[in-house]
């Protein structure tokens, strides 16, 4: 993640129930994982901030939180550990930074080249007519 720390104590878990299958255990155990972070009351650096805010992502609310809900796994430990793995991946996406594209001209030769190779392409070409004529 290019260096930057996630610090769990910023993070905000609240178990909930899980929606969907589950037998008669569903009704009964919370162990789906509700993930707060509050992206302007985080330790992250000022860029990262403002890239995270910027980004449109339905998991990011107007108030510059965001709420992950993991409920893939049947622990509460898994989920939690499955919801951080999500988040760090949002917050390396941000912090991201592509290379700068220096462009580049041809040189000389190799211009001269292409411009040899595509004559005698032409000439290949022109030396398919009719035969006998």
């Amino acid at each position: 993640m290019n260096g930057l720390i996630l610090n769990e104590s910023e993070v905000e878990f609240t178990a909930i129930r899980a929606q969907g299958a589950g037998g008669q255990n569903v009704n009964k155990v919370s162990n789906a994982v509700h993930l707060r972070f509050d992206i302007a009351a985080s330790s992250l650096p000022e860029e990262v901030k403002a890239k995270l805010r910027a980004l449109r992502d339905q998991r990011i609310n107007s108030d510059g939180i965001v709420v992950i809900k993991a409920q893939k796994h049947r622990s509460l430990e898994r989920n939690r550990e499955d919801g951080l793995v999500r988040l760090r991946e949002l917050i390396a996406s941000a912090a991201f930074v592509p290379a700068i594209r220096r462009p580049t001209k041809p040189s000389r030769s190799s211009q001269r080249k292409r411009i040899e190779s595509k004559i005698k392409r032409g000439q290949v070409k022109l030396q398919r007519g009719r035969v006998g004529e």
